[in-house]
């Protein structure tokens, strides 16, 4: 199919790093998985550049509802799968790629009854599975040393302290029910914000975002899933856009390639297993100055890509990747 045959994902979706992802996987054939589905960028630009076929992974039902208008024009070279990444060995095996794409979806982000985003008022919410705990459910129930450990843990917030206890203080009074209510106490504890930097509840959003989608721990799952389920020579291309995502890909490559070195030169040396990959990107790749032209969410994204050896898949340690773990238990 050509691309001007070939169905239209929505227009407010651009896929990031796609060419250099891509260029970098090429030649694309076979079978592909699509760990993060969203609307469908990668999936299509997969099924253009040669695959046989791409299973779209997805944990939030919307993404294959808001899908269905083009979808069923690739027939069964796309076959939808509702479920969890870190679960993809037990949806196929033998595969001759992944890519995850680790942003959140414009989808999720532009609908304010999902309730991701402080722009608009919505329903404190956050699930991408649309099942389970939700924000208001830790803002509204998690002791307050657990809420200070989410937002310093996974929003790396330096305020968590007083922006916990002032959550305690307002829901003491009425649940805080709403995204702008969430929002009002967070801006609150913190200083206006110059012109040029963000808004001040960022660091806090992102964190129970985070913290409601187990979203380190769906990563290093994740990682060790892919893995198992590629066959020799598959390729695993992964799209970060924060510091702590990229740093934790990056350690698990380079591990699992066996680049990480011994961290004393005295020590005696050990025998090192064989490694898993080998990489195919030996930096993190940004995007060009064409695509931050046209795509300003492109520019914290990063790009990494390793092929799939034949040695055995093993197990990876999180503390070695550097995963952030919260001290109490929060769900």
């Amino acid at each position: 199919m050509s691309d001007a045959d070939a169905p239209s994902t929505p227009a407010s979706h651009i896929p990031v790093l796609l060419r250099p992802l891509l260029a970098a996987v090429a030649p694309v054939s076979g079978v592909w998985l699509d760990g993060t589905f969203g609307a469908g960028g990668y999936t299509k630009g997969l099924l253009e550049a040669g695959a046989d076929q791409v299973i779209a992974v997805d944990r939030d039902p919307l993404a294959f509802e808001m899908a269905q208008g083009w979808a069923a024009a690739y027939g069964d070279r796309l076959v939808m799968q509702l479920g969890v990444f870190s679960k993809m060995d037990e949806y196929a095996q033998d595969l001759d790629g992944v890519v995850l794409d680790l942003g959140v979806s414009s989808m999720q982000l532009d609908r304010a009854e999902r309730g991701f985003s402080f722009m608009r008022d919505g329903p404190l919410d956050m699930r991408m599975s649309q099942t389970g705990l939700s924000a208001a459910d830790i803002v509204n129930n998690a002791p307050e040393a657990a809420l200070a450990d989410i937002l310093y843990t996974f929003g790396e917030e330096r305020a968590s302290r007083r922006i916990a206890k002032a959550i305690v203080r307002t829901r003491a009074e009425a649940p805080i029910e709403t995204t702008l209510q969430l929002a009002r106490v967070v801006e609150s504890c913190l200083p206006r914000p110059k012109p040029g930097q963000s808004h001040p509840a960022t660091r806090s959003f992102q964190a129970l975002r985070i913290a409601v989608n187990a979203e380190y721990e769906e990563l290093f799952q994740g990682l060790m899933a892919a893995e198992r389920a590629l066959k020799p020579g598959g390729k695993l291309a992964v799209v970060t856009f924060h510091s702590i995502e990229d740093r934790m890909v990056k350690r698990f490559l380079q591990s699992r390639a066996g680049k990480t070195g011994r961290a004393n030169r005295y020590a005696p040396e050990i025998e090192a297993e064989p490694p898993q990959f080998t990489l195919i990107t030996r930096k993190a790749v940004g995007a060009d100055d064409d695509e931050l032209a046209q795509n300003p969410r492109s520019r914290s994204a990063r790009l990494r890509v390793a092929a799939r050896t034949d040695a055995p898949a093993g197990q990876v340690d999180a503390r070695s990747l550097g995963m952030p773990q919260l001290k109490e238990v929060t769900r």
